[in-house]
């Protein structure tokens, strides 16, 4: 069965394309990439068609991931059907993931750090300029989803 994820952030730049990258990267080290297909997506227009902004590209490409060709896009209300995840980075994206897919009447949307022993927010390197803290919530997040979705398959 393949699982369909979209992470969200404001302008799919910054986290949301981390999250993406990371957790491909996560299912490919597992060798369970026939299992998922993965996306990320923003809640405002702002960035779309932009390319993920060159520090996280940076701090991806320190462990080894690549981001190429991926540009901001804005999550879609045909989304909100299309995937079974919708995993939002802070309350805010999540307010507004509710606002464009029309509620959460099939329990979709969920915030990252959930997965995680520390819920909450990932902080917003945009403004905190420190994509390091960025990089290990996102981690500690998709490998708790990882390990998630694992378990409810046995």
């Amino acid at each position: 069965m393949m699982t369909s994820i979209l992470f969200i952030c404001h302008g799919n730049i910054c986290r949301s394309p981390m999250a993406e990258f990371v957790m491909k990267d996560l299912v490919k080290k597992a060798g369970l990439e026939s299992q998922f297909y993965i996306e990320s997506a923003a809640t405002s227009t702002e960035e779309i068609g932009n390319p993920v902004y060159p520090p996280a590209r940076r701090k991806l490409a320190e462990y080894g991931i690549s981001c190429a060709g991926k540009t901001a896009r804005q999550l879609t209300c045909a989304d909100c059907d299309r995937f079974d995840l919708l995993i939002g980075m802070d309350r805010a994206n999540l307010r507004n993931m509710r606002r464009i897919c029309g509620g959460d009447h099939d329990g979709k949307l969920h915030l990252l750090m959930d997965y995680t022993d520390r819920p909450g927010d990932v902080k917003d390197p945009w403004y905190t300029g420190d994509f390091e803290i960025t990089w290990q919530d996102v981690l500690a997040g998709c490998r708790g989803l990882l390990v998630r979705l694992q378990d409810a398959e046995r």
